[in-house]
C-alpha cells in the first residue's frame, strides 16, 4: 500500500535505478508489461537526487537462469539450482549485446556508479546488493555505507523481482528504504507481485509515489 506525505530529500539520500535495459523494455526478450512507462518518472526523479546509482543485468551465454540451459524446460517454469528454487527465464541481458544496454532514453548523466550483476554463470542475481545464493555480495552496501548514505530509494524493472530484491537487501543492510511505485513496473508471474508486496511490507520497506518526492 502506498504511503502518504511529502518527503524532503537530503544529501545522504541515493536513488537506485534498477535494470532499465532494452531486453526488459517493449520488444525485448523479457519485456516487462509497460516497462517503458518507468522512463519518464525516473528521469524526473533523477534530477531531484544529487546521487544516483544504476544496476545492470549482465549475464554470460548459457547462464543457469536461462530456460535454454535446461533441456526440456520452458521460460517461466521452475527448477532447482544449488542455492534453491529458480525461475527460468528467456535468454536476456547477455553481456555485450544490444539487449543488455541501459536505455539511452534515461537522462541521468550524473549517475555515479553502474553495478553489474548476474555475471556468475551458475547464480542468478536479482538484487543490486546480493546474488541469489544469498552469500555473494556485489559490494554495493559497502560502497553506499562508505559514502555515508542513509536512505535508499529504488525504482525500475521489475517491481516484483529485481527492484523488490534490491529494496529488501537495502533494508537488511541497514538503510531506510523506499520503493517508488509509479517509477517501477512488474512482471507478475505466478502471483509474484503480491508475494513481493507482502515481503516488502513485512521488511519495513516504504512504498511511495514519485509525487511525494517531487511535490506534485
Amino acid at each position: 500500500m502506498t504511503e502518504q506525505g511529502s518527503i524532503g530529500l537530503k544529501e545522504t539520500d541515493v536513488l537506485i535505478v534498477v535494470d532499465v535495459q532494452y531486453d526488459f523494455l517493449p520488444g525485448g526478450s523479457l519485456a516487462v508489461p509497460d516497462g517503458d512507462g518507468v522512463i519518464a518518472p525516473i528521469n524526473r526523479l533523477a534530477h531531484a537526487f544529487r546521487h544516483v546509482v544504476l544496476t545492470q543485468d549482465w549475464h554470460p551465454q548459457g547462464h543457469a537462469s536461462f530456460a535454454s540451459s535446461h533441456e526440456g524446460k520452458q521460460p517461466f517454469e521452475m527448477t532447482e539450482l544449488h542455492y534453491g528454487t529458480q525461475v527460468l527465464w528467456p535468454d536476456h541481458c547477455i553481456q555485450g549485446t544490444p539487449g543488455a544496454e541501459i536505455s539511452r532514453d534515461l537522462n541521468i548523466p550524473h549517475a555515479q556508479l553502474v553495478v553489474r550483476k548476474g555475471y556468475n554463470t551458475g547464480i542468478d542475481s536479482y538484487s543490486g546488493f546480493m546474488e541469489a545464493d544469498r552469500k555473494t555480495s556485489t559490494g554495493l552496501a559497502g560502497y553506499l555505507k562508505e559514502r555515508g548514505f542513509k536512505r535508499v530509494f529504488c525504482a525500475g524493472l521489475a517491481t516484483d523481482f529485481c527492484v523488490a530484491w534490491t529494496a529488501l537487501d537495502a533494508v537488511a543492510a541497514g538503510f531506510e528504504t523506499y520503493l517508488i511505485e509509479d517509477a517501477s513496473r512488474a512482471i507478475d508471474a505466478n502471483g509474484s507481485l503480491e508475494r513481493a508486496q507482502n515481503d516488502l511490507s513485512a521488511a519495513g520497506v516504504r512504498t511511495i509515489s514519485s509525487a511525494q518526492i517531487l511535490g506534485g
